[in-house]
């Protein structure tokens, strides 16, 4: 009784046809078969589909099946549903919890029950961003990556703004005790009076501190604001590796104080801008890739 499912808008009127040809015309089924190409069974099962229809069609029933072999029970369905409404927790902390009390179910059944039933929640206050293609960072400020360090100690929490020409590898770096989208516009502002060149694309990650606000004064002062793709920490590679250098380099060798690196990050910068050599620049330093453009 069930056809393949196909998405031709005439198919459901030659179905019909066919089978009126049987049924009105006394055609035989073989003739039918022959006439429109289909095989027998088919105008058969067209045939019988014809009966038990009123219209002037035969529509096309789609070919999902009802039931899985694997397919949750809905006690269990239930029993998640009522997880969540009482705990009001995430699909990992559910998931545990089923475990917990003997329920056999996979993360990402958890997960699609809630998303089935329309009980996942996001926040209100999230701006999901638009990716936009990737730059060819062909030269310097074509595309320069912006991030921060967390380092939270219990005592005194200090971060540090970082930022890197994917061309030159040319770094800039600031600690401060705030991150938010005003400490970034003002970063970004005293990094750009230092650079040797003119930034075209900054790039950042989904950070609160590179929102709406951040990307406002971008596009304001002429700059394209890309955000790197959920969880895709490696489009921002070239960073992320110097936020482990600079960390090794300099900051473990140094007292951990807002005035401590205030002091010492701007000469290591100095010394990894202009004397330090790069093995992704063939031994180069980011000065001597800036001379030559």
């Amino acid at each position: 009784m069930y056809m393949s499912y196909t998405s031709n808008p005439k198919l459901p009127a030659v179905r019909m046809q066919a089978a009126r040809l049987v049924l009105d015309h006394q055609w035989s089924i073989r003739a039918v078969a022959r006439y429109t190409g289909y095989h027998p069974s088919t105008i058969l099962r067209w045939v019988e589909r014809a009966h038990l229809s009123n219209l002037r069609t035969i529509p096309t029933i789609s070919s999902r099946p009802h039931h899985h072999a694997h397919e949750l029970s809905p006690a269990l369905v239930e029993t998640i549903l009522r997880y969540r409404a009482e705990h009001q927790r995430c699909a990992e902390v559910l998931h545990h919890l089923l475990v917990r009390d003997g329920y056999h179910v996979s993360i990402a059944s958890v997960k699609r029950v809630l998303k089935r039933n329309n009980t996942s929640r996001y926040s209100v206050w999230k701006k999901w961003h638009q990716t936009t293609p990737r730059p060819t960072p062909e030269t310097p400020g074509r595309l320069v990556e912006i991030d921060t360090i967390h380092d939270r100690a219990p005592w005194e929490r200090l971060y540090i703004y970082t930022m890197l020409d994917v061309c030159s590898r040319w770094a800039s770096a600031w600690p401060v005790i705030h991150i938010g989208a005003g400490p970034s516009v003002r970063f970004l502002v005293r990094a750009m009076g230092d650079l040797p060149f003119t930034i075209q694309t900054i790039q950042s990650d989904h950070g609160s501190e590179f929102s709406k606000h951040f990307t406002k004064h971008c596009l304001a002062t002429g700059l394209e604001h890309r955000h790197i793709h959920v969880r895709s920490p490696n489009e921002n590679g070239h960073l992320e590796r110097f936020n482990r250098t600079i960390q090794e380099e300099c900051l473990r060798r140094i007292p951990r104080s807002l005035r401590s690196w205030q002091r010492e990050i701007p000469e290591y910068l100095r010394f990894y801008n202009t004397e330090r050599p790069h093995m992704g620049l063939q031994m180069r330093t980011p000065q001597e890739v800036l001379r030559s453009y």
